[in-house]
């Protein structure tokens, strides 16, 4: 038991940072969302598009450079420190190519304005926003990688700490900019793609010098100074790694699709859809923030080749992740009267999303497990089948499912957004169930084989 109480207290104390630096990072865009509006609709729609573009870009980013994660855990947990430096800086070389790459694609989406039929109004504001934003990608991908860096050594607080900071510096930086304040010139909704590069580049930068200069990490420290370009190391981040950033986009796209699916049944309806999605992506960052903790610990307990410790690991990571699903799903359903009220006074929408909300309940637990079990897959650098089950659960599952129930009298009468939920409640249960399989058959394999297919592909 005592073991167990330490594996528990080891998760706990690498999530509540990570965690934490989450919400930071949600509420910047809690804060763009509030002070745009303030200047003008155009402005918050520009602001609103924008990021319904750029954002599932950054999430694409971060899945593909969660690789170097279990990587460097499983060489720190062997004592392989000699490693580290070389392998930290194969993350740092994929995270600049990714940051330029996106940063291009920002600053091409003319085209995809057009084919989304954006208003013509707002679609100068709209380019403006995102070419200033590209600025700030590189900077992105490479907090990105050392945060990888940071998490592999134990160590996740400055996440928390400079996540919080950037959060400090976008609120003056947004008003200054976006107000035209201190002798800039007021650039309205554009004013927050400049402040959000300059946060990026702030949190890239204090990140750098933070895991320089503090001693927590002199056991196997980044020596930039001493370059190091291995393209079989990076081409086995990139493949472990595109499979995770993938993965993320499914996810992501299926919300979107559902959206648009849901636009045409009323302005009441898809404010009723986005409110319990909105509040339960929030309550979604609790699990995540456990499953990149479990996949860190499996990690380490791989490069000891430790099968008590990762199979401890294993056990703890899934019952926290029970404990989150259950205490989320109780407080949805206690509080499903409660919640629309912070984002909307109409009765009819606060009707409907109360009971949305109850189907959010219902895949609660569901969707921490599978979360949880694809963190530890990664821990075991396992991400390419565990991609397809995602796919095939999304996507072969959840979205025909639930337009089958929401605009088809196919199964049953129509049933509206509640049809889309259902169709979600039941492909997270099905990437649940897919995923736990594959994990239950990876904790059977030699730990030994696993560890030398890893360094055979040259991670090592």
């Amino acid at each position: 038991m005592s073991s167990r109480r330490q594996e528990f207290a080891a998760q706990l104390t690498l999530a509540l940072p990570i965690l934490g630096g989450q919400l930071a990072q949600t509420a910047n865009g809690f804060v763009d969302t509030m002070m745009a509006g303030r200047v003008s609709a155009n402005d918050l729609a520009a602001v609103a598009v924008g990021a319904s573009i750029w954002v599932p870009l950054f999430l694409f980013m971060t899945g593909v450079l969660m690789s170097a994660t279990p990587i460097l855990s499983r060489h720190l947990g062997g004592e392989a420190y000699h490693r580290i430096n070389p392998l930290a800086q194969q993350g740092l070389w994929l995270a600049l190519g990714l940051g330029v790459l996106c940063a291009l694609i920002l600053r091409s989406v003319a085209p995809v304005m057009v084919w989304m039929e954006v208003d013509p109004a707002i679609r100068p504001m709209v380019s403006g926003y995102l070419d200033a934003l590209s600025w700030g990608m590189p900077g992105a991908a490479i907090m990105l990688a050392l945060r990888s860096y940071t998490e592999a050594m134990n160590h996740t607080r400055p996440v928390l700490l400079f996540s919080v900071i950037g959060l400090l510096i976008n609120i003056p930086s947004n008003y200054i900019l976006i107000y035209g304040k201190l002798g800039f010139p007021a650039m309205g909704g554009v004013g927050c793609g400049w402040a959000t590069s300059l946060v990026m580049w702030c949190m890239a930068l204090m990140m750098l010098v933070y895991t320089h200069r503090h001693p927590v990490y002199r056991s196997a420290p980044l020596n930039l100074g001493r370059r190091h370009f291995e393209m079989p190391s990076l081409g086995y981040m990139l493949r472990l790694g595109l499979p995770v950033g993938l993965s993320i986009f499914f996810e992501v796209s299926i919300f979107a699709v559902i959206a648009l699916l849901i636009g045409s049944l009323g302005a009441q309806t898809v404010a009723s859809h986005q409110i319990a999605l909105n509040f339960t992506s929030l309550i979604f960052m609790v699990p995540l923030s456990f499953a990149l903790a479990a996949t860190v610990r499996v990690g380490h307990a791989r490069g000891r080749a430790d099968t008590a410790s990762l199979s401890s690991a294993v056990q703890i990571a899934l019952m926290i992740s029970v404990i989150v699903g259950v205490v989320a799903a109780l407080a949805l359903v206690i509080a499903r009267h409660w919640i629309p009220h912070i984002y909307t006074s109409n009765p009819e929408v606060i009707a409907l999303a109360s009971y949305l909300l109850l189907f959010a309940a219902l895949y609660q637990i569901s969707d921490a497990l599978q979360v949880c079990a694809n963190g530890c897959l990664r821990g075991f650098e396992d991400t390419g089948k565990p991609m397809l089950m995602t796919l095939f659960a999304y996507w072969g599952v959840g979205l025909p499912l639930g337009y089958s129930l929401g605009l088809t009298d196919w199964l049953v009468p129509a049933m509206g957004p509640a049809g889309f939920w259902i169709g979600l409640v039941a492909g997270l249960t099905v990437a649940a169930v897919l995923l736990g399989l594959r994990l239950r058959w990876r904790m059977k394999q030699p730990l030994v084989h696993a560890t030398a297919d890893a360094k055979s592909a040259q991670a090592a």
